[in-house]
């Protein structure tokens, strides 16, 4: 009775101390944006300014299990360019039910779309309070506003008098007395507007559901009226508007959405271009309609525009070129090329979404945050010359403290930046442009942030695959790692290893904050992240490396990872590893326990692709499940037994049999890229074979598994199966 009762105290104990620790690193804000609200002329001779910065941040709060936003700001007293004092920013103050928000040009105005008690409502905040709100659900234009990174938007127009955003386009619903429809006078039939409700509407996919048909819509503040724009051709979706020079039309993004939806988030390959609409409705192509587009930028001085351009199909997310184009000219030209490959710590491509300010105020430079190996960096790239620097990162501007510098914002040659570390949370950190393209003329102040420096280290690692596991077709490349560990292993003994695995595949660990990561570390784990080639940072090459060879290149670089930081850090236990991931870092994961049968100790893997070829008429992004065996998609592709198999033979599921390791699977019920039963393959397959298993079923979770307590339980029931399996 004794020993039961000591060991369910221990279990307490654990789940405790577990708990306690993802609380605390799951508390840091989380800096989500940055905007200059106000810039005033103190003294003209000796150009002194007071700026105000306002900051958005998020935060979880594992009591209630929500995330919370707040807003916080900084005065800034600067001369000549130069930060000279920050004042107390005082406390902070939460963001309710915000779902969009955008400062006007002259500063004075704040627009805010929100959401509250079923409708959204459209605010202008002044200097005295609320001067307009306008219910755009009682005003029945349009459907739900658009808040999504993909295609939302909320800009004011020059004159301060408009706002322009996306939303979906009005469904009339049918009526118990309406018709089909009515004869025309030439006896033919006019369809109504009315919809069954049975009828299939298609949607953008994973992350975007019931998100259909998009419309711009422009709210008139003087009218209170919102109209819909006319003009955007059928066959295409508007997203990431912005207001043409003078406020006489718009420049948007128009997807393709013909013959049919594919899933659009984290997948920056899908058929778009660059539109301008003027107000009488007529639409004009201003990039080519054959590539991939998105984040239009326009200059302070109206004349130019840079946009991001990739390739349709293939990689699901690329390294994007930049392009610049003339407003006065009506051309485009490449700015950034797409990178092949880049040389050790030099700039290795663009893949990341543009900050909604990134040009300097002479609109001669343009800003932007990417990946770089396992760093992120800021760089500039001149409007005219083309040549890129970075401006802030490792190595650079004393930064060295910092993994990763993100770009919040560039408003009047000021830049507001987010700087962390797997070891340090974010931190904001404000200055002025240089005059010319120099970095190190730079100079950096402090306006707050978690100021906590965790007691655990961290190191990056670049590994060069041995002769045997090299890509012949692209040979050369290298790929990286990101290792945390305690100062000192507990109880002098060696420290389990956690191989932490991305999804993707074409994503990216940064050395940046990470509360799982740094959670892990905390309870005496050592955790290796890595970027195996496929990750962006290392260029297209190392992209492109990948297709083909899912399930053996990507699966030997997870190996060739681990066995290295086995080699270099003797404090690491090589009897004691275990392995976790998630969407494809979760088929790299199950796939390891599968090839490596008596390596790793225990498997924890979130809604994993299982077998390819089942998952092929279930996912969002059918094409990826070609292109990641090699194969070329077109939207009337028939599936082939020949391609089946190749789906099959890459995929974990056929070294089931092989698997001993203990496996816990986290499976969303709604996930619209990896369907669960993508797990649950795996799952019978284990019971069948008496190996141990267990799952865990959110049924109203999607593929990210991204709400606050889903998370804190995977966090807990992943700690608790790895200690179980460790002893």
């Amino acid at each position: 009775m004794y020993n039961g009762v000591h060991y369910y105290a221990v279990i307490i104990a654990m789940e405790s101390e577990i708990r306690d620790v993802f609380r605390h690193c799951m508390r840091f804000p989380v800096p989500i944006s940055a905007s200059v609200i106000a810039d005033e002329l103190l003294d003209t001779a000796n150009k002194k300014r007071c700026i105000t910065v306002l900051t958005r941040w998020s935060q979880c709060d594992l009591e209630r299990g929500v995330k919370l936003q707040f807003s916080k700001t900084w005065t800034l007293l600067c001369k000549h360019d130069t930060v000279e004092h920050v004042l107390p920013s005082g406390t902070s103050s939460q963001i309710e039910n915000e779902l969009l928000s955008c400062q006007s040009p002259s500063g004075t105005l704040q627009a805010v779309i929100r959401a509250e008690a079923g409708h959204q409502y459209l605010e202008v905040w002044g200097q005295n309070g609320l001067e307009k709100s306008l219910d755009l659900t009682a005003l029945n234009k349009h459907g739900r506003v658009y808040e999504d990174a993909q295609f939302g938007c909320l800009a004011w127009s020059p004159c301060e008098k408009k706002l322009l955003y996306v939303a979906e386009k009005k469904r009339v619903e049918p009526s118990v007395h309406s018709s089909f429809g009515s004869a025309n006078e030439d006896g033919g039939l006019v369809l109504l507007e009315e919809q069954d409700k049975n009828v299939y509407v298609e949607d953008w996919g994973e992350g975007l559901v019931g998100k259909s048909s998009p419309v711009l819509c422009v709210a008139d503040l003087n009218k209170a009226t919102v109209i819909i724009y006319a003009g955007v051709p059928p066959h295409i979706s508007p997203a990431q508007a912005l207001w043409a020079p003078n406020g006489r039309g718009v420049v948007f993004v128009g997807l393709w959405n013909e013959p049919f939806r594919l899933g659009l988030k984290f997948c920056s390959n899908r058929r778009s271009a660059l539109y301008y609409l003027d107000m009488k409705g007529n639409c004009e192509c201003l990039s080519s309609d054959g590539m991939s587009v998105s984040s239009p930028r326009m200059s302070p001085d109206s004349c130019w525009i840079v946009y991001l351009q990739g390739e349709v199909f293939g990689p699901h997310h690329q390294c994007l070129s930049m392009m610049l184009y003339d407003m006065k000219n009506r051309s485009s030209s490449v700015l950034v090329d797409v990178i092949r490959r880049a040389e050790k710590g030099q700039f290795a491509g663009i893949y990341e979404s543009l900050p909604s300010h990134c040009w300097s105020a002479d609109s001669e430079r343009v800003f932007f945050s990417s990946a770089c190996e396992n760093k992120k960096a800021v760089f500039s790239v001149d409007r005219t010359t083309g040549k890129i620097i970075q401006v802030c990162g490792l190595d650079v501007l004393r930064l060295d403290d910092f993994g990763s510098v993100q770009l919040l914002t560039i408003q009047k040659d000021l830049m507001v930046l987010s700087c962390s570390s797997p070891n340090q949370p974010p931190c904001l950190r404000a200055g002025f442009l240089s005059k010319v393209n120099r970095a190190e003329d730079m100079q950096l102040s402090n306006l707050g942030g978690a100021d906590v420096y965790e007691g655990f280290d961290w190191q990056p690692m670049l590994i060069t695959p041995p002769s045997q596991e090299e890509n012949h077709q692209f040979s050369g490349l290298n790929f990286g790692a990101i290792l945390l560990k305690p100062y000192s292993p507990p109880e002098r003994r060696k420290t389990p290893l956690v191989v932490n695995i991305h999804g993707g595949p074409h994503a990216h660990f940064a050395a940046d904050w990470n509360a799982t990561a740094a959670a892990l570390t905390k309870l005496g784990f050592a955790v290796l992240m890595v970027n195996y080639r496929g990750s962006t940072g290392f260029g297209q090459d190392s992209i492109e490396s990948l297709l083909g060879n899912v399930g053996s290149q990507d699966v030997k670089d997870v190996q060739r990872a681990v066995l290295c930081a086995l080699q270099n850090e003797t404090t690491l236990d090589p009897d004691r590893v275990v392995v976790m991931g998630g969407s494809h870092g979760g088929f790299l994961a199950c796939h390891l326990i599968g090839q490596y049968p008596d390596f790793y100790r225990a498997c924890a893997a979130r809604n994993p692709v299982i077998n390819a070829a089942t998952l092929l008429g279930t996912s969002d992004i059918v094409d990826w499940r070609y292109s990641s065996v090699g194969l070329q998609y077109a939207f009337d592709r028939l599936p082939t037994s020949q391609s089946l198999i190749s789906m099959l033979d890459k995929s974990p599921i056929i070294h089931a049999p092989q698997i001993r390791a203990p496996v816990l699977l986290m499976l969303g019920g709604r996930d619209r890229r990896v369907s669960p039963h993508q797990g649950l393959e795996l799952y019978r397959a284990l019971k069948s074979r008496n190996t141990p298993v267990r799952l865990l079923w959110f049924s109203d979770e999607g593929h990210t598994l991204s709400k606050v307590n889903t998370q804190s339980d995977c966090f807990l029931n992943i700690l608790l199966w790895f200690k179980e399996h460790l002893n």
